[in-house]
């Protein structure tokens, strides 16, 4: 396993960004919730189970974590038929256009690519390419046109909280893991990034930070606005104070 280096200054070329709940916010957990009928009660699948046992983890993995998790004794049995019929409602949402891009992610994205850092999309979710090229920027042109990857929805030997969909992405731009910062919203996805030896950025849109800080992100952040994107290109992993001067 890639070592990760000490906290503080250290070199970083590449943001890794994960999708859902970073860039978008995606209806991966309303069709999660949807599709449990029948096989629990939807009721208990709050924002809090899904941050908890699902988000950034495959679509079989998730199905089984999520039924084992609520009790299901044949947890193991009932996931590819629970992960299909989420698959069908998730179809018909993006179909929809049931989500939106956060705008904050598009500034940061813009921002990073001044600062001649390289970007990566790494989703472990095959739908995330069919909702992003509905995302049209002003330029007209489509959020994925403002990356240097993407390995979403590629097919690794294990999902997070295991490093290799990181790892697969660090690769493809040549990087190496160390000059790496992730950028997620999930405990699985900041697990991933420790275990690559990557530095890691969550992002706390649901008022999750204490668990995002549990899982050992380097740094948490309510708003990527908040990114010190200047201090990034030295090195350093900061936020800005609430006024925008240098929170040291």
């Amino acid at each position: 396993m890639p070592r990760r280096p000490e906290a503080g200054r250290r070199r970083l070329s590449a943001v890794i960004f994960d999708v859902d709940g970073v860039l978008v916010d995606s209806p991966h957990e309303r069709a999660w919730r949807e599709a449990l009928a029948g096989f629990a009660d939807p009721a208990d699948f709050t924002t809090a189970f899904y941050q908890a046992h699902v988000a950034g983890k495959p679509r079989l993995e998730g199905a089984r974590a999520a039924l084992e998790a609520l009790g299901d004794s044949e947890a193991g049995a009932h996931a590819a038929a629970y992960a299909e019929r989420k698959q069908a409602v998730i179809d018909r949402l993006i179909a929809q256009g049931r989500f939106d891009a956060f705008p904050d992610a598009i500034r940061l994205t813009v921002a990073l690519r001044a600062a001649a850092l390289r970007t990566v999309l790494a989703s472990s979710s095959k739908n995330v390419n069919a909702m992003l090229a509905r995302v049209t920027l002003p330029d007209g042109g489509t959020l994925p046109s403002l990356f240097d990857a993407d390995v979403s929805g590629r097919d690794v030997p294990r999902g997070k909280p295991d490093p290799a969909l990181f790892l697969l992405a660090a690769g493809t731009l040549a990087v190496p893991p160390g000059e790496c910062l992730v950028v997620e919203d999930a405990p699985a996805g900041i697990a991933a990034a420790r275990a690559g030896g990557m530095a890691s950025l969550g992002i706390a849109r649901l008022g999750d930070e204490a668990l995002l800080r549990a899982a050992g992100a380097d740094l948490v952040l309510t708003s990527l606005d908040q990114l010190d994107v200047a201090a990034l290109g030295r090195g350093t992993l900061r936020a800005r104070a609430a006024d925008g001067s240098l929170d040291r």
